[in-house]
């Protein structure tokens, strides 16, 4: 009886006499399924085969410049569908014209195709060395290419697939253990083992389905538990917060004849949020429309906080001279009494939007060049006090970056919160993304998280990343919720730092102790 690879796999270029074409035509099929694996067109679904047609062809090639060929397409294909908002807020927002936008968005797309190439090149050679059972191998070789996004030339970490299973919720408390890096190895695990048993030998076909199958079921039954389980709802001291989306145009942020507009807008809604209990209450990024320290108007944002005996966020400007003046894009919380109680500076700066990188050369973006002010960035991640308690904010971009928000916790945060502005992007899939990354961050830390956005997604999520409040785009709105801020990890969590976290930093600081032993060595 003829296989599966035998009657459907080979005519469409999957064996081994198939056509560059059709092998040309698989790599992009799995890029358009990773576009679809994302908010706001695609479906989490998606991404469970996102990578299948990309690893058949790559089971029978056996020429790493092919395979880079085939990642390449599979990477630009894939980025190119998840980010073509950038081009819109280059050339709405930065000047440029059209063209340049594209080819500015189209540099990006071809460096960030790069990972999926090296990806697929090493596939092939593991598979070369180790055969088709190699496959099974992908996920940590996926993962690795993931980590040099992250982190090569300051990282651009947008939409990990992980994220992909952010509102699958029983798969997404898998990073309560391991991340969001968890959550990828598993989707594409998925993805080698049903590649696998499509190309492999058939007598295997059942087991390996199997054993993919018996993982995802314990994944699963592992997130029915937790979200069962609930404890995180109901420890901690409750905590009454406010949300304000004040829903200012981008085009209106900075024009001074709707500066007192703006201002009386956000001190309406927050006096309207604290009528209604809200201890804490949030703004967006950049709420001011000046900056808060050195004009005038700040003083009413001060007196807000003494009215209403609450603690306000809110994101505005800073500049600070010691001894060389620098600009930061800040958060300021201010206590009661309209005492300033801390200051945090953004870290993470965003690329082309508060920095320009490689700015010297490029000269054919100058209307972009000249448009971006260059703020500095932050130097440690500052805690904010809330009476007893602290709590954290991740400016922005900065909520997609694990690393961060984990550093946050470890200094003692109990709440997390993140400002952000996303009248940038309009009404594309980017403010739909954005939300699902930052819910991660919630499932990973244990914590309630809280964000507000300028023109919308303003939101409120639980230690479990299901979404207590949502806010549509491009309204008016103000969220009231009764969160809880967590003190200590609870019992199982500092058990499973512990075992599964504290054992790699072990044998980190080893491995640090000997480089420093043998570079006092040499120099003795």
């Amino acid at each position: 009886m003829p296989s599966f690879v035998t009657v459907v796999a080979r005519p469409l270029g999957f064996g081994p006499g198939r056509h560059r074409s059709a092998a040309f035509t698989c790599a992009a099929l799995s890029g358009a399924l990773l576009v679809l694996s994302f908010p706001s067109l695609g479906h989490p679904a998606a991404a469970w085969v996102a990578l299948t047609p990309l690893l058949v062809v790559l089971h029978g090639t056996r020429s790493p410049g092919l395979a880079f060929g085939l990642g390449l397409t599979t990477g630009a294909v894939h980025f190119a569908g998840t980010l073509p908002w950038l081009t819109q807020v280059m050339t709405e927002f930065g000047g440029v014209p059209l063209p340049v936008g594209v080819l500015l968005n189209g540099l990006l797309v071809a460096y960030l195709a790069l990972f999926p190439a090296a990806f697929a090149v090493m596939v092939v050679l593991l598979c070369g060395r180790l055969g088709g059972w190699a496959l099974l191998g992908a996920a940590p070789v996926w993962l690795t290419t993931e980590l040099g996004r992250m982190w090569l030339f300051g990282g651009f970490p947008w939409e990990l697939l992980g994220y992909s299973q952010t509102s699958v919720l029983p798969v997404a408390q898998l990073a309560s253990l391991f991340g969001v890096h968890g959550v990828t190895l598993l989707v594409v695990f998925i993805n080698s083992a049903v590649a696998l048993a499509l190309v492999g030998p058939s007598v295997h076909r059942v087991r390996v389905l199997a054993v993919a199958t018996g993982v995802l079921g314990v994944v699963v039954l592992f997130g029915a538990w937790r979200l069962m389980d609930n404890r995180l709802v109901r420890d901690g001291t409750p905590l009454r917060v406010g949300l304000v989306q004040g829903n200012i145009a981008q085009s209106d942020k900075w024009d001074p004849a709707r500066r007192s507009t703006i201002l009386s807008r956000y001190l309406d809604l927050s006096r309207q949020s604290a009528a209604d209990g809200a201890r804490l209450i949030v703004w967006p990024e950049s709420a001011t429309p000046f900056s808060f320290e050195t004009d005038p108007d700040g003083d009413a944002v001060r007196q807000l906080a003494r009215d209403t005996g609450a603690h306000v966020l809110f994101g505005s400007t800073q500049r600070r001279r010691d001894p060389v003046s620098r600009l930061f894009n800040a958060a300021f919380l201010l206590r009661p009494d309209g005492e300033t109680a801390a200051v945090y500076h953004k870290m993470h700066l965003v690329p082309f939007g508060e920095y320009v990188p490689f700015r010297s050369v490029l000269f054919f973006a100058s209307p972009l060049v000249e448009a971006v002010t260059d703020f500095s960035p932050g130097a440690s991640p500052v805690m904010l006090p809330i009476g007893a308690h602290r709590i954290s904010t991740a400016i922005c971009y900065e909520i997609i970056y694990p690393e961060l928000v984990r550093r946050f916790v470890r200094r003692g945060s109990e709440l997390l919160t993140t400002i952000t502005n996303d009248a940038w992007y309009g009404r594309s899939a980017a403010p739909h993304q954005h939300f699902q990354q930052a819910a991660m961050r919630a499932i990973e830390q244990g914590r309630y998280l809280v964000r507000a956005a300028n023109t919308g997604i303003s939101g409120v999520v639980d230690p479990y990343g299901r979404v207590l409040a949502r806010s549509a785009l491009f309204e008016t709105a103000v969220e009231r919720r009764l969160l809880r801020a967590f003190r200590v990890r609870t019992v199982r969590e500092a058990h499973l730092h512990r075992q599964h976290i504290g054992r790699i930093q072990s044998r980190i600081d080893v491995l640090k102790v000997l480089k420093t032993s043998r570079h006092q060595t040499r120099a003795s």
